[in-house]
């Protein structure tokens, strides 16, 4: 399956959490308990605008996600995505944060969040790449689910929700930071990432300048495009319970809209998943402790 953006780039329609109604409101929380993560994806707020698809998609997919397959492939997969990266050679940056006034305990703040999103990004990109397999009309082997249950040891929760700085919040300053995010990466929106980490916007400006030299060169392109490749060998390797077949999911996606529309929004989020991965991969890589880049 090749990584595919669509041209041109459709319309998505995510509901935020705090917007959501009651039948949303539940399959959000669902979703984020399931996946032990702390924040409902873009990706899985696009999908669900589509409720019929994403009723069929994800009341499938939810009794796999827990399951030691589903565990061992996320972490399979977020090695990869770090031992790739690390050909990207991110900057240290943490004298320049100390020098800005960083205390150690802050730096391990912004490490803890970026910890939330190396791990919790996983399960969104096989997801989405499960989801693309299954619309454009490929089988998967089915049986009934089995393993221990360890998702709650995949992923790390902070201990308050994410705080996010919305368009509308920002300053002038991170407001342009957004404007080269979205027109560097070629997307109409700011991951959640992205937000997050600009709750300290000195040091996701400096984040952001290392990293974006990087984006679209071929080293770059290559690790991305490799990524793609292994999120499809370990999605496709999935044994799906009964329930989420490729006629099923094309079904429901024509109740909601079009098959051809829904699949847009997926190929969309399969296509720019792999590149977030890697971009915080790069973040990880800048603020790896050592010890002798402190300031005595």
């Amino acid at each position: 399956m090749q990584r595919l953006k669509p041209d041109p780039v459709p319309a998505i329609h995510p509901c935020p959490e705090h917007l959501a109604d009651a039948r949303l409101a539940a399959v959000y929380a669902d979703t984020k308990a399931t996946l032990a993560v702390p924040w409902m994806g873009v990706v899985t707020m696009a999908f669900a605008h589509y409720r019929d698809f994403y009723g069929v998609l994800w009341g499938g997919l939810r009794e796999i996600c827990g399951t030691a397959p589903f565990v061992d492939a996320c972490r399979d997969l977020r090695a990869y995505v770090e031992a790739r990266s690390e050909g990207l050679h991110p900057a240290h940056l943490d004298r320049e944060l100390t020098v800005l006034g960083y205390t150690e305990p802050e730096l391990a703040r912004i490490r803890d969040l970026i910890e939330v999103f190396s791990a919790g990004n996983m399960p969104y990109l096989l997801i989405a790449t499960i989801a693309r397999l299954l619309l454009e009309g490929n089988a998967f082997t089915t049986a009934a689910t089995s393993g221990a249950l360890e998702g709650a040891t995949l992923r790390v929760s902070p201990a308050a929700p994410l705080t996010l700085i919305e368009p509308h919040h920002a300053d002038s300053q991170t407001a342009a930071l957004y404007a080269d995010i979205r027109s560097t990466l070629g997307l109409p929106f700011v991951n959640t990432d992205y937000r997050a980490l600009a709750r300290w916007p000195s040091y996701f400006a400096l984040a952001w300048r290392d990293l974006r030299p990087r984006v679209g060169t071929p080293a770059y392109q290559e690790i991305v495009g490799a990524i793609h490749g292994r999120a499809v060998d370990l999605a496709s390797g999935l044994r799906l319970p009964e329930g989420p077949t490729a006629a099923a999911v094309r079904a429901a996606a024509d109740q909601d809209a079009s098959t051809a529309e829904v699949l847009a929004v997926v190929r969309l989020f399969q296509w720019l998943l792999p590149g977030l991965v890697t971009n915080v991969a790069v973040f990880r890589g800048q603020m790896v402790e050592r010890q002798d880049s402190r300031i005595q």
